[in-house]
């Protein structure tokens, strides 16, 4: 089995939040900040990349490329001969900070190969989410990425699994991102093995009030986003970070790590608390930060088939 070269589909992802506090590992929030990418079937062998915007001149732009990893995985599940690819990519996520850079780059991938598949072979949600998570390693942003919204997702014997909530619409997320960069391996690297049984109940009990105060209570998302299992560890290697997440925190705001950091996420019950935060942060701050006012992203990775003229040829 072969895909047609000309072939050529356009898929937007959404930037990721996950832990949001007391959910680590296990919590993430799709967000209204997107990549796109263009992917053509060519005749020539090999890949080629041209990335605009976040990454530029960074990223490689050849196989080695993430998102050509992703789309060659997927046709190789498929059980496809491997073509040659001509790729372009419109970056806005930025990298480093928190916000599912990587897990955008793998369900680029697969995304689209799943709309070259079209019509030969079908990736279905359950394939996409396995093939992200091995990519990726663990779930919890990949699932919102793939599929919007909350996602609470969870490993099982047969691999990983989510389920997919509306969010109340009275919740209203701000992201602000420094200049700074911290890698997910860094910031993985300074949890403990173990951790008393306390700060474990009290995760447990936060966790599961996080997820009626996203869906239900927002008035309740400052007690909800408590944490006792990462943020603290994780503070040495993003004090500012920290530092403005206990100011927020004092005046009302929930204030969480985004990701693995270094980028902060406000979950404000109204819109007006985005604002609020913004102004602390002007302040007090002693870099430079970007507000991202955002909202919930509804509808996750999208694929759609694309005219040929429009993608990047070689």
């Amino acid at each position: 089995m072969a895909v047609p070269a000309g072939r050529a589909v356009r898929v937007r992802v959404p930037a990721t939040s996950a832990n949001l506090g007391p959910g680590f590992d296990s919590l993430g929030l799709a967000l209204s900040l997107y990549d796109e990418v263009d992917v053509r079937v060519r005749q020539e062998p090999g890949s080629t990349v041209t990335v605009e915007g976040v990454g530029a001149g960074e990223v490689p732009t050849d196989d080695a490329n993430l998102v050509v990893r992703a789309v060659r995985r997927g046709l190789e599940h498929a059980g496809v001969e491997q073509p040659g690819l001509a790729l372009r990519a419109v970056n806005a996520i930025p990298h480093g900070r928190g916000l599912g850079s990587s897990a955008a780059a793998i369900v680029a991938g697969l995304m689209a190969a799943r709309g070259l598949l079209e019509g030969i072979v079908d990736l279905d949600a359950s394939t996409l989410l396995t093939l992200a998570t091995e990519m990726e390693g663990h779930p919890d942003n990949v699932a919102p990425a793939l599929f919007g919204g909350l996602t609470i997702a969870w490993m099982t014997a047969d691999g990983p699994a989510y389920k997919r909530l509306l969010v109340h619409r009275g919740v209203a997320p701000v992201v602000f991102v420094p200049t700074s960069t911290l890698s997910t391996k860094l910031a993985r690297s300074l949890q403990p093995e173990s951790v008393p049984h306390a700060d474990a109940a009290f995760n447990v009990s936060r966790s599961a009030l996080l997820v009626a105060a996203l869906i239900q209570s927002p008035e309740l998302l400052l007690a909800a986003t408590e944490d006792r299992l990462h943020q603290t560890y994780r503070a040495s290697a993003m004090p500012e970070t920290d530092a403005l997440i206990r100011l927020l925190r004092q005046h009302g705001l929930a204030a969480v790590v985004s990701g693995a950091g270094p980028s902060l996420l406000v979950l404000g019950s109204d819109p007006a608390q985005r604002l609020t935060a913004a102004a602390l942060l002007e302040r007090h701050a002693e870099s430079s930060w970007r507000p991202l006012m955002l909202a919930v992203d509804l509808g996750g990775a999208t694929v759609n088939a694309h005219p040929v003229d429009h993608v990047g040829r070689s």
